[in-house]
């Protein structure tokens, strides 16, 4: 029977089962039983560390991937329709706060005495609110209507919502600096914050808002979000420096928590998109012009990063945007339709970050090969 196991079994199963047979001719007179236990549990801990090695490596394909699987098969099996309905609201509130989780621990690293502007804050934002201004301008020099407004709306909130608060995580772990990085997420949800009420009513004459109260809105998602994990992690790093330690010491927890909330995310994602209703053509559309935008923002702002040395942060802080806020105010101010360009950026700029971070972990294998030689 353990014969045939072996035989059967993958490489690096065999090599296992091999193993065992070695050292059951050492150990002879141990029942036979035994010796098969023993290469079934070798064999269960190879796989299960080939997997978690799999998934440390490649953790936002696999969370993407789980997050659409995931939901499809919710979509597709109705029978699981009262667990959904029982879900989205628990998940709607659990993922705001998640991501206030996930940059605590995070700011936990930050050296708060190191916060301070940088010139490629000032040129990222330039560009930011340049490429908001011709959106607009199209919008409104071609009065374009219908679809093709749909379409510029999903574009344009790619590019005014502000970077991504899980930015400084992917920094991080690009090895960029995240107290610059952090430092401009906050300036680019100011700049966000004064843009779209200036800017929405523009382009959407059906849009019933006043400057303040968006503005007082977007400030109030700001702060749950943003600045309430900064001051809490500020308070802990100072207070009780104890506990400080114990969570900074576990290593990349901010990254693979994010990997949760990418799996929620993506499930939330691929759902606005199949009930958005649009017919696939335009879908696609949607999908091919979210690519293009998605690297022409990370193309420029690593251009920015050159003349300063901050090509990650620049990339970073220009290309990765906050899209949960995007489609939010998407579904709050625009078209319901216009969700889906957002949505499909959320997806185009994970799969950029997935290389970036496989780039990064290629150099530094290569860089330890040569310093062992």
């Amino acid at each position: 029977m353990a014969a045939i196991f072996c035989v059967f079994s993958p490489p690096i199963v065999a090599q296992n089962c091999r193993d065992s047979r070695k050292n059951s001719q050492k150990n002879v007179g141990i029942p036979t039983f035994t010796i098969i236990m023993r290469s079934v549990f070798s064999n269960f801990a190879g796989a299960m560390k080939t997997i978690i090695t799999f998934l440390k490596n490649w953790t936002l394909p696999s969370a993407i991937a789980a997050g659409t699987i995931i939901y499809l098969i919710f979509y597709w099996i109705p029978a699981l329709d009262p667990v959904s309905e029982v879900m989205a609201p628990i998940f709607d509130t659990i993922l705001p706060l998640f991501m206030s989780l996930i940059l605590f621990t995070t700011f936990l690293r930050v050296d708060f005495h190191k916060m301070r502007p940088a010139m490629w804050h000032l040129w990222v934002s330039v560009f930011q609110v340049v490429f908001v201004v011709l959106i607009v301008a199209l919008i409104l020099g071609f009065d374009m209507k219908g679809k093709d407004l749909i379409l510029m709306e999903g574009i344009l909130t790619c590019v005014i919502c502000p970077g991504a608060s899980a930015a400084p995580v992917v920094t991080g772990k690009l090895g960029g600096n995240l107290e610059t990085m952090t430092s401009y997420v906050f300036l680019s949800n100011i700049v966000t914050v004064i843009a779209v009420p200036v800017v929405f009513p523009l382009i959407d004459k059906g849009v019933d808002i006043s400057f303040w109260t968006a503005f007082w809105m977007i400030m109030y998602k700001v702060f749950l979000v943003l600045v309430l994990p900064l001051i809490a992690a500020y308070l802990v790093k100072h207070y009780l420096p104890r506990v400080q330690q114990r969570l900074v010491a576990i290593q990349d927890l901010s990254f693979y928590m994010w990997g949760i909330s990418l799996t929620i995310v993506t499930g939330c994602t691929v759902k606005n998109i199949i009930n958005s209703g649009a017919p696939v053509v335009f879908l696609v559309t949607i999908a091919l012009v979210s690519l293009l935008i998605c690297l022409a923002q990370f193309a420029v702002g690593r251009y920015i990063g050159h003349f300063f040395g901050t090509v990650i942060e620049s990339g970073q802080g220009l290309g990765q945007k906050n899209t949960a806020f995007a489609v939010w105010i998407a579904y709050t101010y625009l078209s319901p339709l216009s969700v889906a360009g957002p949505g499909c950026y959320i997806l185009w700029q994970n799969a950029i970050n997935s290389l970036e971070i496989w780039h990064h972990r290629k150099q530094q294998e290569r860089q330890q090969i040569k310093g062992k030689q």
